[in-house]
């Protein structure tokens, strides 16, 4: 039994036998997943979700309806993305890291339309941190881990703290090139 169930494993992350490998302890009910795409067990995604390709999206995440993945992003474990959550390519999205869609919840009452949150191309959100809902994260915006963001987050800036503050610029590949001017802290 042991060996069927690895030769089964084996077979499904093969990639020459399918462009996309999802973990059969999954339950992927969207068929709008692009190439070279890989879903890791216990991850739920409904059916009107998309997907893009060369994604890795790791164990225990959730991916609602309305929601839209880009390509080469990378989703680490623990991450619930609710209806109204867009993001962009070549995002990274840290373990645990926490999206709001409805500011004022309430049990059982929904609203007509859910906010619309925005990860922008090339960001990094850290892990344990919190976006509330109706906020833009800039292309390649740094979201320090356990930050709780508030507003919107310029492009190429690093923001830490809870609310999160601007604390400097950082380039594509995320090195911080720019803290001065930055010593009071500016929430955003």
């Amino acid at each position: 039994m042991i060996k069927s169930t690895l030769g089964r494993l084996r077979k499904m992350f093969d990639r020459r036998h399918s462009s996309v490998a999802i973990h059969p302890l999954s339950d992927v009910q969207t068929k709008t997943i692009g190439r070279d795409t890989t879903i890791w067990q216990f991850v739920i995604i409904l059916p009107d979700a998309t997907i893009g390709s060369n994604c890795n999206i790791n164990a225990h995440t959730f991916i609602e309806n309305n929601v839209r993945v880009g390509n080469r992003v990378t989703i680490k474990c623990g991450v619930y993305l609710w209806d109204g959550i867009e993001i962009e390519d070549d995002v990274f999205i840290g373990p645990n890291a926490t999206f709001v869609n409805d500011n004022y919840p309430r049990s059982k009452k929904y609203p007509e339309k859910y906010s619309i949150t925005k990860i922008c191309k090339g960001a990094s959100i850290g892990a344990n941190a919190t976006i509330l809902g109706e906020i833009t994260i800039g292309e390649y915006a740094l979201v320090g881990a356990g930050s709780v963001v508030t507003k919107d987050v310029p492009p190429f800036t690093l923001v830490s703290g809870n609310p999160a503050s601007i604390q400097g610029k950082v380039n594509r590949d995320c090195s911080l090139i720019d803290r001065s001017g930055y010593t009071e802290k500016r929430v955003v």
